[in-house]
């Protein structure tokens, strides 16, 4: 069954233990209430996480490089609005046309060298080979007759993608992509 909070699902649960282990060195923009990660950011006050920022806002904030990141975001523009109006937040312009990919841009190039990103979802999207990331693992966790099945990833940093001239980091820290005649295949 679904469960609003994602990291108690049980396959969910077990993906993340995998991967993420004691948390230290991982970030969560979207933390709720149960990340293992060591940084933890929520937008709800209300929330037991170390910060409370907009994702891009806390992302463009963090300094250093990190073992991986989860990332559960609202998965619909309908939900974003949810969350925002909970707290009687307005939304963002931005986040109307190019969340969370806007997100995704600046925290990709904080993540080490063979880092992980875990995404969630209704799609298996996560970050991207754009963003120097390799798929390794998809979790398909179903959760019945009329509830949308959750789409986790499990990507890897790319080591080398960003040391060799295929993209860059801009003023705020987001991914420049710069088209070198290259093409990435798994």
């Amino acid at each position: 069954m679904p469960d609003r909070h994602t990291f108690l699902i049980k396959p969910i649960g077990g993906l993340i233990k995998k991967y993420v282990g004691d948390g230290l060195g991982w970030i969560d923009p979207f933390a709720g209430e149960n990340s293992p990660a060591e940084i933890t950011n929520d937008l709800n006050p209300l929330k037991p996480a170390k910060f409370h920022l907009h994702a891009k806002e806390f992302a463009l904030q963090l300094n250093g490089m990190y073992n991986g990141v989860l990332f559960d975001p609202p998965y619909s523009l309908r939900q974003v609005k949810e969350c925002y109006d909970a707290i009687g937040v307005k939304l963002f312009q931005e986040d109307t046309q190019r969340f969370p990919q806007n997100v995704k841009e600046v925290i990709a190039p904080k993540i080490k060298p063979g880092g992980y990103a875990i995404t969630f979802g209704w799609n298996s999207q996560g970050f991207g080979q754009n963003l120097g990331f390799e798929m390794i693992e998809v979790l398909l966790v179903p959760h019945g007759r009329s509830h949308n099945d959750t789409i986790v990833t499990v990507e890897r940093r790319i080591s080398d993608l960003f040391n060799h001239g295929f993209g860059e980091t801009d003023a705020g820290g987001a991914l420049k992509i710069q088209n070198t005649g290259w093409a990435f295949v798994p």
